[in-house]
């Protein structure tokens, strides 16, 4: 564990800076293909003749507690789950915050936005990224981590997570991708039983709704007070919350279902066609709807794989890897048997070794 400077990677670099100039295939972002889906589109489209009313998430709110059995008090909605880091970081007082790496980054940026030294621990290659609850330092009165981990994919057990709990200490975890996990088997959303504990959801990633902004919060209601009392007021947009609403009502969540075992499915077939290259290594453990995957030369297999046609999002800017990492969005299948041909043109232009 320790507390490098910034300037050793990039913390705000993310996968939307690979395909800004358009025509690409994308497989450099976590957001589900063919997203959002009619009948959403449909639901938003509705709040839009309600526009001239303030916003009123009282009914989103209470669905959502709903949806994982919580009283409204302990639910806090927020335009996507990045604008919870950055609420985490101003509103807890906090002394020795650690961020599990590698993650996403936000985590680290918004803390070091507000001022705070971070920590950080650092997740290796040979123990397939996966969580040693022990390496975190006693004295961390905040711990985040994510679950499953953007970008290595790794699912951790629910119970090693729930072991960095301590008294005096807030355990966040980053579930932003649970929902692309079949019946979430590991998730911490909806459990009170644990000191502490703030889970973070987004629904952008399955939904399509990254240029919508929305997410929550789920903690004790001490904590989702301090965090409301830092927001500014109406801080979710009324289509948003309709989208909040529509996207945890039971049909959805059974659409959900589906589509994460399309996903498992589909993950499957990318990591198949990934093993047949003896240049790539992939996390085997991936749970979640992206890969990553270690070349030698990625950094150059990554710039041919933009001249063919492909977008996929670089890994050195995640702390804890090196420029020889890159992570593919998994698509369908044959979205993916395009892309492993131009993987392989890109190998053999950059020169295998």
């Amino acid at each position: 564990m320790h507390t490098p400077t910034d300037a050793a990677h990039d913390l705000r670099h993310h996968g939307d800076a690979e395909v800004r100039e358009g025509g690409l295939t994308d497989l450099a972002v976590n957001v589900r293909a063919a997203t959002p889906p009619a009948w959403l589109k449909a639901r938003i489209a509705a709040s839009l003749d309600t526009l001239a009313a303030y916003p009123d998430g009282r009914a989103a709110r209470a669905a959502v507690a709903e949806r994982h059995g919580l009283p409204v008090e302990r639910v806090l909605l927020t335009a996507g789950a990045a604008e919870a880091f950055v609420l985490i970081a101003r509103a807890l007082a906090v002394r020795r915050p650690v961020v599990v790496h590698p993650q996403f980054t936000e985590p680290e940026a918004a803390l070091r936005d507000a001022g705070h030294e971070v920590g950080r621990v650092l997740l290796r290659e040979e123990d397939g990224f996966r969580l040693a609850p022990g390496d975190v330092p006693e004295d961390a009165d905040l711990v985040v981590v994510g679950n499953p981990t953007n970008p290595t994919s790794v699912l951790h057990p629910a119970q090693s997570i729930a072991r960095l709990a301590r008294p005096g200490r807030t355990l966040v975890v980053d579930e932003a991708f649970m929902d692309a996990v079949p019946g979430e088997p590991e998730a911490l959303a909806g459990r009170t039983d644990i000191p502490g504990l703030v889970v973070l959801r987004s629904l952008t990633k399955t939904w399509g709704l990254a240029g919508l902004r929305i997410g929550y919060v789920l903690a004790g209601p001490e904590t989702v007070a301090a965090l409301e009392r830092a927001q500014p007021l109406w801080p979710v947009s009324t289509p948003a919350l309709a989208a909040a609403q529509a996207c945890v009502a039971p049909q959805a969540l059974a659409e959900a279902t589906r589509a994460a075992h399309r996903v498992a499915a589909d993950r499957a077939h990318l990591l198949a066609g990934l093993a047949e290259f003896e240049e790539v290594r992939a996390v085997e453990a991936a749970e979640g709807p992206f890969v990553l995957v270690r070349m030698e030369r990625a950094d150059e297999v990554r710039v041919r794989l933009r001249g063919l046609g492909f977008a996929v999002r670089r890994g050195d800017t995640f702390p804890g890897l090196g420029p020889q990492w890159l992570r593919l969005a998994v698509r369908d299948r044959a979205t993916t048997g395009r892309f492993l041909q131009a993987l392989d043109q890109a190998l053999t232009l950059v020169g295998r070794r």
